[in-house]
């Protein structure tokens, strides 16, 4: 009985950590899909990753466009992407990314994910404190 009861709660462990990995992968996915689209100035699509209540907030991409190009332009031109971890807050999964930029200047983002009926969509983006660099 012990041991079935062993391999349950291991099977559930297996299970849970996959469905998390899942998760892990298809949030850093549509992360990497927006900057891709970025990356070939395609607004449209880029635009197409946000989630519902960005879309109407900004209305269309051109303008969406036009805040990532001012606002965030490592995110529209970054020299190198590293995903870190994943927590999460209530309904929401927090994704932190490590964006350099072409000048070589880390920018630590927060990602603010939510599960939609059309997958995962970003509902927000924040920068947070950049890193320490050198002593």
């Amino acid at each position: 009985m012990r041991r079935l009861l062993l391999g349950t709660l291991a099977a559930a462990v297996i299970a849970g950590a996959t469905v998390a990995q899942d998760a892990r992968s298809a949030i850093t996915g549509t992360i990497q899909d927006q900057i891709d689209a970025f990356l070939a100035d395609d607004f449209a699509t880029a635009f197409s990753f946000a989630s519902p209540n960005i879309k109407r907030i900004f209305g269309d991409s051109d303008r969406f466009g036009a805040m990532v190009r001012q606002g965030y332009p490592m995110v529209w031109r970054p020299a190198d992407i590293r995903y870190l971890e994943l927590d999460r807050m209530g309904s929401f999964q927090l994704q932190k990314v490590l964006i350099t930029d072409m000048n070589g200047v880390p920018h630590l983002l927060e990602y603010q994910m939510i599960e939609t009926a059309d997958g995962w969509q970003i509902n927000g983006v924040r920068l947070l404190e950049a890193p320490q660099v050198g002593a």
